[in-house]
């Protein structure tokens, strides 16, 4: 959903300098970034060796909880990981004692946005919450889905990896790829599949990591743009409308965001490069177990197509379902509360049980694709009308995969593992493994058998580097919608 971005990043102007490289960072760059103090305020465990005690840990690649387990930390990587009772603890190290908790990977989510709705049409990039939003709720990696001003995040991104500023690692999506047709002052319309390239060159030449075809890009634009991400050694995902899935998948394109809500393959009499009426309610036709939706999720697992599910997003929209936590309202501005509390009271006009049933719909369509050996990741896109807050969010869409009929384990790996595989990141990040990036989650209570447990994040570790989830959730209230 692009959006367009009324505010930048002032603060951030005095340390843009700092030149971090555009792409993810490596272990030894990152183990070395030294905090500023605007960072190190919200640091809760910093040491060079730290033990995590009787943990009953989810390790992110999809096997059943371990109990009572302890991971040493050293020097920012994971050094190692065994039973409590016989698993040996250095003199040196620093303990913290995790009886009770629940030891998570830090989540890779890869459909994230710097931007937020802030009423009237206008949209704000976010560049002070939204990155300690993100780290507060366990992301210590993500992608952002789509780009409306790719200066600010690339920027934003650079000041993180410096250590001048709070957030996860980002992987930055250029702006967004689209055809003419699209009333947003901030979305170009390509003029064709060569200006397509020229885009894609230039912004990898700017900085950003990876690129996301929109709504009205035609099929000569999406062949051109992911054969030059490609050139690049990058990835091209897509918020399609215009080309369907299958024409997409076989022009090239990595990942399909929002499930299969986006999809318009089954919309009868579909015009070439246009995007047709009556989309969401084909889905509602459509039979899991008939030939057209099983040829189309076999072809997308046959040509490696990723698919993204953004389930937060649409629940916001959807009447009966649950509402932002407090903790959510509380971190937006007043006039963004209440003109998401408008959003939501009309919520119930049309028909509100084809909004219920199309969303209940596109969980299922998701596992099918799950289950017959797809890569499903997942993200938040705090857009939409308002109620999908960053940190907050990414919570919630953990617990939106268990209600899709995934086990907990396998949501915890789609919501980590799963998200590094797709970035080719996944020997550095993604589960608990000796030899890892010490990115992990502390979660008060058992998320194994009590998924609402991971709403009580106590700490963030990125880069071995423990934050205070609490203290940065609240650093933040009152500013989302301006800042």
């Amino acid at each position: 959903m692009p959006i367009r971005s009324t505010t930048g990043a002032a603060t951030l102007l005095a340390i843009l300098a700092l030149g971090v490289s555009p792409l993810l960072g490596s272990s030894s760059l990152r183990a070395q970034t030294q905090l500023g103090p605007q960072v190190r305020a919200f640091v809760a465990v910093d040491a060079p060796v730290v033990a995590l005690v009787h943990a009953k840990v989810i390790d992110g690649t999809g096997a059943a909880a371990r109990t009572d387990q302890t991971v040493i930390l050293k020097d920012g990587l994971i050094e190692s990981i065994g039973p409590s009772e016989t698993h040996p603890v250095p003199d040196a190290a620093e303990v913290l004692d995790l009886s009770g908790k629940t030891l998570l990977p830090g989540f890779v989510m890869l459909h994230e946005h710097l931007f937020y709705p802030a009423g009237a049409g206008n949209y704000n990039t976010l560049s002070f919450s939204f990155p300690r939003l993100y780290l507060a709720g366990g992301v210590t990696t993500m992608r952002t889905g789509g780009s409306m001003a790719p200066y600010e995040d690339i920027n934003v991104k650079r000041a993180i990896d410096a250590g001048q500023a709070l957030g996860p690692t980002m992987d930055v999506t250029g702006p967004y790829l689209n055809g003419p047709g699209l009333p947003i002052p901030g979305v170009k319309g390509l003029r064709g599949p060569e200006d397509a390239r020229r885009m894609v060159d230039f912004w990898v030449g700017e900085g950003s990591t990876s690129f996301k075809a929109y709504m009205q890009i035609s099929r000569a634009e999406l062949s051109a743009s992911a054969e030059a991400v490609h050139a690049h050694g990058m990835k091209l995902t897509g918020h399609l409308c215009s080309v369907t899935y299958r024409e997409a998948a076989d022009l090239g394109i990595d990942n399909l965001e929002h499930g299969f809500m986006a999809a318009t393959d089954f919309v009868a009499n579909k015009e070439p490069d246009q995007c047709p009426r009556g989309a969401r309610n084909s889905l509602l036709e459509v039979d899991l177990e008939g030939e057209a939706f099983q040829s189309l999720i076999g072809h997308l697992v046959e040509m490696g197509v990723t698919v993204t599910s953004t389930n937060t997003v649409f629940e916001a929209s959807t009447p009966g379902r649950t509402p932002p936590p407090p903790g959510a309202y509380a971190a937006m501005t007043v006039e963004s509360r209440e003109a998401h509390l408008r959003a939501r009271a009309r919520m119930g006009r049309g028909d509100p049980s084809a909004q219920t049933r199309l969303f209940a719909k596109n969980l299922e369509m998701e596992k099918a694709f799950y289950d017959a050996g797809g890569l499903l990741v997942v993200g938040t896109d705090p857009t939409g009308n308002g109620g999908v807050v960053s940190g907050y969010s990414n919570q919630r869409a953990l617990e939106l995969l268990v209600e899709g009929g995934f086990t907990v384990p396998e949501a915890v790996r789609i919501a980590t593992l799963n998200g590094a595989v797709y970035l080719g990141l996944d020997t550095s990040i993604g589960s608990i493994e000796a030899g890892k990036e010490a990115d992990l989650i502390v979660v008060a209570g058992d998320v194994a058998t009590d998924v609402a447990a991971i709403t009580r994040m106590e700490l963030v570790f990125k880069d071995g580097v423990g934050f205070d989830s609490a203290k940065l959730f609240a650093s933040v209230k009152g500013t989302v919608g301006i800042r």
